[in-house]
């Protein structure tokens, strides 16, 4: 399907005739409504603290598109207000609502993210909503992107001019095949691996160095090699890379599909630290004929000490004006119950011990490389 096409295809779709919709109103995440006081609740951590704050437009019909995974996706027959993203309730809340609270109850949020759909209101709505947050409170402000609805350099400079300082691209998918196949015509979805990257490079002409950003899930089909080539491609063109666990979405066609193994996610949260982070090339990685990695391109000693440090397994997100990553989605790859993917805070000695054991489970590498995991033990 053709740009020109998609847009006359979304452009058709019914208008909404229900009061709670964008630009009014906009989805928040469940840590956001906890944290401003519009639901009841806490973290099962007592050392999480949400630092950002993140919302997603909302219309009554679901997103024109139809990503395998995505708790938006059109065929996805779950009513407006029963569905989950990322399998947590995200409440509709006012605009105006929010923007008050987001001034006037304590917290720590120093980010807002942005969330487009692939709706054709929701550009514009975007904008309009980043706009009132810029202007009206002291956020920093993400722009996350449906690339689809980018036509032009001009449509990225609108949301630098509206008050963003930062844009992110949800590719997800880690290689050209996955992408067609979870979010292209085989789902009879809009979404285009060459225009998303591209949508990402002319990003990187638009916005400061190092303010671009991709999301990438892994556990979609994909080895850790590709998963970390497409970090490596980003890295590339000075985009970093923000990483997801697939986390399954009931009534999806991937409802069924199951997470990733946590050795898995573990070595792709390690090798997109080490190349996003501390600039080692995945060039000088190894990996097997399994596509996992066997090496990582640096000494034992020196990764037993970032891997002891646990940042790798912290959230990797868009920063505060300190640097330190405001967008940390707690509990955004798996539910409290669950050993926890991605930590919104500093990883304690249990949790290290955790993925000391975790990093090499399911995992074919070589008997010398397993001396990391006794170093750590020391």
């Amino acid at each position: 399907m053709n740009d020109d096409a998609y847009r006359h295809q979304i452009e058709l779709r019914p208008q909404p005739h229900v009061a709670h919709e964008s630009p009014t109103h906009v989805m928040t995440s469940l840590a956001g409504a906890i944290t401003l006081g519009f639901e009841k609740g806490k973290f099962a951590r007592p050392e999480t603290v949400l630092r950002g704050l993140n919302i997603l437009m909302t219309y009554q019909e679901n997103c024109v598109a139809n990503c395998s995974y995505c708790g938006m996706s059109r065929e996805r027959r779950v009513p407006r207000e029963d569905a989950t993203f990322i399998r947590v309730k995200w409440p509709i809340v006012a605009v105006d609502d929010l923007i008050e609270r987001s001034v006037q109850v304590p917290h720590q949020m120093r980010r807002l993210c942005v969330g487009m759909l692939a709706n054709h209101q929701s550009f514009d709505h975007s904008l309009q909503i980043i706009r009132q947050f810029h202007e009206r409170t002291p956020l920093l402000i993400s722009g996350l992107i449906t690339a689809s609805l980018i036509k032009k350099r001009d449509d990225l400079q609108k949301i630098r001019d509206a008050g963003a300082d930062r844009v992110d691209i949800a590719i997800d998918a880690a290689t050209p095949a996955l992408f067609e196949k979870h979010r292209g015509r085989p789902v009879k979805g809009p979404h285009r691996w060459e225009h998303f990257w591209w949508v990402t490079e002319e990003a990187t002409k638009v916005f400061e160095p190092g303010t671009v950003g991709i999301h990438l899930v892994a556990g979609l089909g994909e080895t850790e090699q590709e998963l970390l080539e497409a970090c490596q491609k980003a890295q590339d063109m000075n985009v970093v890379t923000h990483l997801f666990s697939f986390n399954p979405e009931p009534s999806t066609l991937l409802g069924d599909y199951p997470q990733p193994s946590m050795g898995h996610y573990r070595r792709c949260q390690l090798g997109r630290y080490l190349v996003n982070e501390l600039g080692v090339s995945v060039h000088q990685f190894r990996f097997n004929a399994q596509g996992q990695v066997i090496d990582f391109g640096v000494d034992l000693d020196v990764l037993a000490r970032i891997i002891e440090s646990g940042q790798p397994f912290m959230t990797s997100g868009c920063p505060d004006e300190q640097g330190e990553t405001a967008c940390n989605r707690p509990y955004g790859n798996g539910r409290p119950s669950e050993k926890i993917r991605n930590f919104a805070f500093q990883p304690g000695p249990q949790d290290i011990q955790d993925i000391r054991a975790q990093l090499w489970t399911d995992w074919a590498g070589e008997d010398i490389y397993q001396e990391v995991g006794h170093e750590l033990e020391r």
